[in-house]
């Protein structure tokens, strides 16, 4: 197998001329020679490709595992449960307690390196006991010239990236995941709920269950891609430029409003940049990036 890909190495995209099922070819075979393998999965569509490709290769030797903490959502999980036992795959749920963590809860820069680390000392436990040969994420090529603090972690703990290590982009496993009929291929991308708080504001439980039950109710009015940013007494909504009509009309913003206030916020601003995924990002990142 080749070598872990991390940020540091990355120079240009692995095998630049093959496509998406040339990829999906070498993702099978990548699998092959593994025994047993543990996957960190989420429910989201780049390590449910991963889950699916080594259930299908592996079968039982196989395994998925979803470490439940506060910053993961209950509708999150449901799903993931419910994508798993559709396509057969073995899951198992493992706690992870990162708000004990006082490096995790003060929400630094580098949060996701320490939410990241814990999750992989559960998987690494999860692995000895089912005599894993190795430990892999659902990382991808297009990953690796962002902003990915947990990336650091996984290095640390030996876990392999193989969609990374096979160059695949966004749209390489979007393409695979459709051909698999993944629930998750058009499933918006759903971050951890921490990533909704600045950094450098405590994350509490309080706060979590506040974006969670507010983006639900961005939901049940009929959103799909959405954010909303926890500024204290202050929600910040997020949703695509072309929905911001509909969000400001009457009844809606009416619902919203009076919704998001009972959940204890006392200010809602809807921002008019519309949606964008890490715009709570360092400022230097997001001018790198752009």
């Amino acid at each position: 197998m080749n070598p872990l890909v991390t940020i540091q190495e990355r120079a240009a995209r692995p095998l630049p001329d093959l496509d998406w099922r040339a990829r999906l070819a070498r993702l099978e075979a990548w699998f092959a020679p593994v025994r047993r393998v543990v996957v960190a999965y989420s429910g989201r569509v780049h390590p449910s490709l991963v889950l699916r490709v080594a259930s299908d290769v592996l079968d039982e030797g196989a395994l998925g595992v979803i470490g439940r903490s506060d910053s993961y959502a209950r509708r999150e999980l449901e799903l993931a449960l419910l994508q798993a036992a559709d396509f057969g795959a073995r899951v198992e749920i493992v706690t992870t307690g990162e708000l004990a963590d006082p490096n995790f809860r003060s929400n630094p820069e580098d949060r996701c390196y320490h939410c990241k680390s814990e999750l992989y000392r559960e998987l690494s436990g999860v692995a000895e006991r089912f005599q894993a040969t190795a430990i892999v994420d659902g990382t991808i090529a297009d990953d690796l010239g962002d902003w990915r603090p947990g990336m650091r972690a996984a290095g640390e703990s030996g876990v392999r990236s193989p969609l990374a290590e096979l160059g695949f982009t966004k749209a390489d496993v979007r393409a695979a995941a459709q051909l698999y009929g993944l629930a998750s291929s058009d499933k918006p991308a759903s971050p951890c709920l921490a990533s909704r708080i600045p950094y450098g504001v405590e994350i509490t439980r309080e706060k979590l269950e506040m974006v969670e039950r507010a983006e639900e109710l961005l939901r049940s009015l009929g959103f799909k891609d959405l954010r909303v940013r926890h500024h204290e007494d202050l929600a910040r909504v997020e949703v695509p430029l072309g929905e911001i009509e509909r969000i400001l009309q009457p009844e809606t913003r009416e619902k919203l409003v009076d919704g998001l206030k009972a959940l204890g916020y006392r200010y809602i601003t809807l921002d008019l940049e519309g949606f964008r995924s890490g715009s709570l990002n360092p400022e230097r990142l997001r001018v790198k990036k752009s």
